[in-house]
């Protein structure tokens, strides 16, 4: 594991091949710039999975992208860049800093094992996804 951010076009693929939503090029691009830390899980020459950490740098962050190959699922992948991500939350992150994810699925007990709990219905999360022109 390599404490990096994937290429742009290791990201894309990554994100398309383990299910998660499609991004634009030019997105990404810009999304990858403002990482806070990434770590990407390489075999041999290939990349297989990746996470990142996105926020504010002080009060807010998010677990994002966390994604591997399915041919390397199951091997604790997601569970080695969920303890890397974490890692550098507990060590970089301000006292009291809040830190957040969408669950997709079963992923939801992965994310339990390092203390994340669900959070409604005190809050409920939201989501939108934009497309140039609408409001």
């Amino acid at each position: 594991m390599e404490a990096f951010a994937p290429s742009l076009h290791d990201y894309l693929r990554l994100r398309q091949v383990a299910g998660l939503s499609p991004k634009s090029e030019a997105g990404a691009r810009i999304g990858l710039a403002h990482t806070c830390f990434a770590v990407r899980v390489a075999h041999g020459a290939e990349i297989v999975g990746m996470g990142r950490v996105i926020g504010d740098g002080g009060c807010f962050f998010q677990i994002v992208d966390i994604a591997v190959e399915p041919a390397h699922q199951g091997q604790g992948l997601g569970k080695a860049i969920m303890a890397a991500l974490m890692d550098w939350l507990q060590a970089n992150a301000p006292d009291r800093a809040y830190v957040s994810l969408i669950a997709d699925g079963a992923a939801r007990h992965l994310y339990a094992r390092f203390g994340f709990e669900e959070t409604a219905p005190a809050s409920v999360g939201m989501a939108r996804l934009l497309r140039q022109g609408t409001v």
